[in-house]
């Protein structure tokens, strides 16, 4: 039932009509506060990037990275969809709003003695109460409070503060929009190399020096494909590098000069610290990709690009890598 809501959800963001999409504020906000384990009461600190995107007055969808820090067994971050409804009761400076979709998390559940730990992926519910506050410019600060249900992990409520930015201002009848002009892509290519560094999702939490090649194609104004090579240096625990694919969601600001995506794709990898099974050579694994990224044309041409990517395992060996990259579009 949750991969169906998530599924559900996206093809509902997806399937708007075109103009859905331009003219309504769009917002980017960073948040952080405490968090609270329903069953023990413990706490621990707590954190979220959020995109939040009006389709009207009343509707918006949001998607987000939440980390719920360290409990003594469990850390625990993920991904949220959430489709929210809004109200404005005390005027357009201040926003109410209530939101409820699907959590995808990864916990990584550590043992209570020795250095044993599981990575650990499942589907949760998260409902969310808001309060945000429009300053005279497009800076906003929000209060945000989630409950987060599961079957197989913690139960949590977290409470946040912090500060948005609007990306491009609200559309209405006494105010026509003064977004950035649809324009068309110029460019369809795209070649970045990053550097960076890669966390395995561990109770060290080791971590290496990473780099990636890629190669990004623009598939129409809101997709992007791209392909491309991953070395995740040699944290420990893991020594692997492999190819990677993905389809990406991108969204274009401020005359298609800066730009937003999420990409899901699959990473075929080998991992020469990984031991085979009896009786076989090694053989590639194939995990899953999650990364949320952006990128800004500082010159004609030339961008920078900053990737945030989880590597899901079915080996206990998810990582976070962390790039930064310089790219050239033609």
């Amino acid at each position: 039932m949750k991969r169906i809501g998530m599924i559900g959800l996206i093809a509902f963001a997806l399937v708007v009509p075109g103009n859905a999409w331009e003219g309504f504020a769009q917002e980017i906000h960073l948040l952080g506060g405490v968090v609270q384990e329903k069953d023990s009461r413990d706490r621990s600190y707590s954190w979220a990037v959020q995109y939040f995107h009006d389709l009207n007055e009343q509707w918006g969808v949001s998607l987000s990275w939440l980390n719920e820090g360290h409990f003594e067994h469990h850390h625990r971050d993920g991904h949220a969809l959430q489709f929210w409804a809004r109200t404005k009761p005390l005027g357009e400076r201040v926003a109410l709003a209530a939101g409820i979709g699907p959590y995808r998390y990864y916990d990584t559940k550590l043992a209570q003695k020795g250095a044993s730990y599981v990575d650990s992926h499942g589907w949760g519910m998260i409902a969310s109460l808001s309060a945000t506050w429009r300053m005279d410019n497009r800076w906003l600060f929000s209060i945000q409070s989630n409950f987060i249900e599961t079957s197989r992990s913690l139960d949590t409520f977290s409470i946040l503060a912090g500060i948005g930015y609007q990306l491009e201002d609200p559309r209405s009848p006494d105010h026509p929009s003064a977004s950035s002009p649809v324009t068309e892509n110029k460019t369809k290519n795209e070649v970045t190399v990053f550097w960076g560094q890669t966390i395995l999702n561990s109770r060290e939490s080791e971590n290496a020096t990473s780099w990636m090649l890629e190669y990004r194609r623009s598939l129409g104004r809101y997709f992007d494909w791209t392909a491309g090579w991953l070395n995740e240096g040699n944290p420990g625990p893991i020594k692997r590098n492999g190819l990677i694919t993905q389809l990406c969601l991108v969204r274009p600001f401020f005359e298609d000069r800066l730009s937003l995506g999420v990409g899901v794709g699959p990473y075929i990898a080998l991992d020469k610290h990984r031991k085979p099974e009896s009786g076989k050579d090694d053989e590639p694994t194939v995990a899953g990709m999650v990364t949320l990224s952006a990128a800004y044309e500082f010159l004609p041409r030339w961008i920078t690009r900053i990737s945030w990517n989880r590597i899901v395992t079915n080996y206990d060996r998810d990582t976070d890598v962390i790039l930064g990259g310089i790219g050239f579009r033609f």
